[in-house]
């Protein structure tokens, strides 16, 4: 269990890079907020805690990976690898715009620190999968962490990933699914059905637990736990809130793609206790 003082600089951590997407969000007046704030916990538990990674040497062969497979909630993504050193702060409105390093879906030639392109919905576990086995053919000794969306889930080639990943028992795997049940359209149940998800996972040879995706200490602990995993890929259900930290942004999907308001960016920069 991770110390209290851990968690609360986490936990702050975390609310600063909510923070900043909405700021990059207003500003370049582009992007995905909600799915954002949704993953914020477990990208912040990620770059400021369980990765190994040097921001002075982006292409250190014995780095951990990271890949965010539902590439679409960069926004979260980059203000963690700008808060880490990767590059400056003051890119960060710059996303979205034709000449910027910070595209509106991930692409790595561009953007400091990035480990995958993503974003075309379904890719990034075989991509993650890929470099998993590297690892492994190698003989390197890093870990290689993936997250996807459970509307994510309805793509046929996730599945095949998660065959492929079990069958070569890769245990320097961990795939978070952020269970926020929505996705672009509505509902998950509403739109693919892909409840159950555990069991799923488990029938493919996957080791699984299930928490709560914005409880830092049991991100943490999950992630503690799959490094123990001697057999098997690991994958963590974590039940999330669309647009987590900002009121009135949570139960109302259409802030899937939406900007702010000068308003309604006054309003969630003072919720997540920002200056405006």
């Amino acid at each position: 269990m991770a110390d209290s003082a851990r968690i609360r600089k986490l936990e702050e951590q975390a609310r600063q890079l909510r923070r900043d997407v909405v700021d990059m969000v207003h500003k370049s007046g582009d992007g995905h907020p909600s799915p954002s704030m949704s993953v914020a916990d477990i990208v912040t538990a990620m770059y400021f805690d369980v990765l190994r990674i040097d921001p002075s040497r982006p292409e250190w062969m014995d780095r951990d990976r990271f890949v965010l497979s539902k590439g679409h909630a960069c926004p979260v993504l980059y203000a963690a690898l700008a808060r880490r050193g990767y590059f400056g702060i003051e890119e960060l409105p710059t996303l979205r715009s034709i000449h910027s390093n910070l595209q509106g879906h991930p692409y790595a030639p561009k953007t400091r620190g990035l480990d995958a392109t993503t974003g075309s919905l379904g890719n990034g576990v075989s991509v993650a999968i890929g470099m998993a086995l590297a690892a492994r053919m190698q003989e390197r000794d890093y870990r290689v962490y993936a997250v996807t969306g459970d509307g994510e889930l309805g793509e046929g080639l996730i599945w095949e990933a998660a065959m492929c990943a079990g069958h070569q028992k890769l245990a320097n795997l961990t795939v978070f699914v952020d269970n926020n049940n929505y996705q672009s359209g509505g509902t998950v149940g509403e739109v693919s059905g892909v409840y159950p998800i555990k069991e799923k996972w488990e029938a493919f040879g996957w080791t699984c637990r299930m928490i709560d995706g914005h409880d830092m200490g049991q991100i943490l602990d999950a992630v503690d736990s799959a490094r123990k995993e001697k057999e098997r890929p690991s994958a963590i259900i974590a039940k999330t809130v669309k647009g987590q930290g900002v009121s009135f942004m949570i139960g109302d999907n259409s802030w899937h793609k939406r900007i702010f308001t000068d308003a309604e960016y006054a309003s969630a920069m003072k919720e997540l206790g920002g200056s405006k």
